[in-house]
């Protein structure tokens, strides 16, 4: 019989509808029958694409012997954590606490107020790995909240004490702002990278973004080239769909795990067109746009929104998908024998393969294309053409295969970091599909998840499936969603997106931020009474809430409304010591440090937006790479326009034809009409 999760609208809970556990969505229900009952709560927390996740199903919660002990002493409850990343912010927490990595699927034991007192991660079905198997973890726990309810109760205090602690946000080290800060974070920065084969750690490795984006602030451009190179040469790249897949494997970067997250892409489009602003080169240019072309064929919604992910597994089996035997690449190229005689050397394909001995290859730019056509006696141009033939026909022979299942619902947080870089890359490289793309997605979260709560507020929801719409939103739906706003605002000009972004700000304030600590809550003030109140200062996946948030009002501040960023700043000021501590942690808020440190440009343009003259100015501006720079666009053909940008317009007059300011520190330049002139003055800084 089929267990309550049917009922629900996140693909990751119905994936578990049929397991013959008995098990609950988060909610009173569960709740309150644990409480009825006296029962401990068994919480597992993961996600749709999650590879660990679907092994754990399939070994416990589809064994109806485990089920079954599971539903005698236990009351069930499955949490989507892209749903409710709250929750699962607060136990990870218990994982870590021991001294343990974190990770899904979270497997966590609660006492029936929610307090927890035992946590992992994957369990096995037997004992291997050197940990105990489930069904003996199972019994383990509840003997001992059975016969020892005493010490249960008294660790479940203790840890949910623990938890309240770290979720506190300190007090307060007025160390201050300064250079020096800046360069001590920097070079904590450099000293953890992998000089041998690029990016941070060793395995597994993750792209780590908001980090690699401090190499390019730091001017660290050799060391960003080698990630940047490695990660788009390598498995964690699709050589035949584009994208990034999660993370690798391996040190090298040639095996990745196969899932493939919205919120890497969008942050790794990003990086890759700042880095082409940068350095021009060719490759990041078109690693950012292949990646906006895998967003618009695979995982982009009818109505324009991006859904969330795509699985690692098909076929039950890892990767099956992605990877490629000789013989595979030899049909699906049919007669072209060049064709895949230089794929199967170019992409490193051998008999032995090169993943966990099936004999196939996860494809990487094992070979330069040159040596490949010197090896078959080919020219180059000849071993280029050939090499095209071949991926188009692996391409459509593999889009004939099994493909992995999608989760399909629609996150506003994810949404609007695609959406933002969509924006800014599309106004980088000058390609309004990008730009199209990016307003449509967040013309349908306005629609659908952004809600007026009063004449100058709009909160933001969660998410959107089928319809069915999910709140409430947390501090990152409003953050991202806001921040994204002005990116499409640089990108076109159009007033409306600021006035979003301010309706954000202002419930940001009004519902996450503590105003007697300069810091931001994660969750809203009338959102839902659970263990604790979450803050959000560390980067992990994605970019921190908090961090983002400040830029939203620090971008505000420096376009419209002076108070804004003070609030930022603040809040800024207050992290940035631990920043500097632990910058890989804490990325984005070093960036937003260095921002205050540095001092932003800001480049005001005044003429109609629609002219040939003022939009080749603005041109320059996002061509040009400046770590830290705002936009304002005053045309004095529309008072809207004026109203947008009002504190960076200030004191500017409106002169015939069009007209550019460069201000750092409120301190401008005379007024700029040749786009040369301009080029000069973004750089001369």
């Amino acid at each position: 019989m089929p267990n309550r999760l049917v009922r629900e609208v996140s693909p990751y809970l119905r994936q578990h509808g049929d397991n013959p556990v008995d098990w609950f969505p988060w909610g009173p229900e569960a709740l309150d029958r644990a409480a009825a009952e006296d029962k401990p709560i068994l919480l597992s927390i993961g996600y749709s694409a999650c590879h660990w996740c679907h092994v754990m199903a399939a070994e416990s919660f589809e064994n109806k012997a485990i089920a079954q002990l599971m539903n005698e002493w236990f009351i069930n409850i499955k949490v989507d954590r892209e749903e409710r990343p709250d929750l699962d912010q607060i136990y990870q927490s218990v994982v870590q606490l021991t001294g343990r990595s974190g990770g899904w699927p979270l497997t966590v034991f609660l006492t029936p107020n929610q307090r927890p007192f035992f946590g992992g991660t994957y369990f096995p079905p037997v004992d291997r790995y050197g940990m105990s198997g489930f069904p003996k973890v199972l019994q383990a726990v509840w003997e001992a909240y059975r016969t020892r309810r005493e010490q249960v109760d008294a660790q479940a205090d203790e840890i949910a004490l623990a938890i309240a602690e770290a979720s506190a946000p300190g007090p307060c080290d007025s160390v201050g702002l300064s250079p020096a800060l800046i360069d001590r974070a920097m070079q904590k920065v450099i000293a953890r990278f992998d000089d041998a084969h690029g990016g941070f750690g060793h395995r597994p490795k993750f792209p780590n973004a908001t980090c690699l984006d401090l190499l390019l602030r730091a001017g660290a451009r050799e060391r960003l080239a080698q990630a940047l190179y490695a990660m788009r040469l390598g498995g964690i790249w699709d050589h035949l769909g584009g994208g990034f897949h999660r993370y690798s494997t391996d040190e090298r970067w040639r095996v990745p795990h196969f899932e493939k997250m919205l919120y890497d892409n969008a942050q790794l489009l990003r990086l890759y067109a700042d880095a082409w602003r940068a350095v021009g080169d060719p490759l990041y240019e078109r690693t950012a746009r292949e990646i906006a072309a895998y967003v618009a064929r695979e995982m982009t919604a009818p109505d324009g929104g991006f859904y969330t992910s795509q699985d690692a597994d098909s076929e039950g089996q890892e990767g099956r998908f992605f990877v490629w035997s000789p013989r595979e690449i030899d049909i699906a190229c049919d007669a072209d024998v060049d064709a895949a005689r230089v794929a199967r050397l170019a992409f490193g394909v051998t008999e032995q393969g090169n993943f966990e001995n099936t004999g196939s290859t996860v494809l990487s730019r094992t070979e330069p294309l040159d040596r490949v056509a010197q090896t078959l006696g080919l020219g180059l141009r000849e071993a280029e053409d050939a090499l095209d033939r071949a991926r188009s026909a692996m391409l459509s022979a593999r889009e004939r295969r099994v493909r992995p299942l999608r989760d399909d619902k629609i996150l506003a947080s994810w949404n609007g970091l695609m959406a933002g870089a969509l924006a800014i890359a599309g106004a980088a490289l000058d390609d309004r599909t990008m730009v199209a793309a990016a307003a449509r997605a967040l013309s349908f979260i306005e629609g659908s998840l952004v809600v007026a709560e009063s004449e100058t507020r709009t909160r933001v929801l969660r998410h959107s499936k089928d319809g069915v719409v999910r709140g409430p939103g947390f501090l990152d739906d409003h953050a991202f969603v806001g921040d994204a706003a002005l990116d499409l605002y640089e990108a076109t000009a159009r007033p409306e997106w600021v006035r979003l972004a301010r309706s954000i700000a202002e419930s940001i304030l009004a519902h996450f931020h503590d105003a007697s600590n300069d810091t931001f809550f994660f969750t809203p003030d009338d959102g839902e009474a659970i263990l604790v109140r979450p803050r959000d200062v560390f980067d992990h996946a994605v970019p921190s809430g908090a961090a983002i948030a400040c830029r939203l009002l620090l971008r505000l501040g420096g376009l419209a409304h002076a108070p804004y960023g003070e609030v930022a700043a603040r809040a800024i000021e207050r992290l940035a010591p631990a920043a500097a501590n632990s910058p890989l942690g804490m990325s984005v808020t070093v960036a937003l440090a260095d921002r205050l440190v540095r001092g932003c440009v800001d480049v005001v343009i005044v003429g109609p937006t629609e002219s040939s003259e003022t939009r080749a100015m603005a041109r320059v501006v996002q061509r040009t790479y400046v770590p830290d720079r705002l936009l304002a666009w005053a045309d004095p053909t529309n008072p809207r326009a004026y109203e947008a940008c009002v504190r960076a317009v200030e004191g500017k007059p409106a002169e015939s034809g069009t007209t550019a300011y460069v201000c750092r520190d409120r301190s401008c330049s005379l007024p700029l009409r040749d786009p040369s002139e301009l080029r000069r003055a973004l750089v001369s800084g």
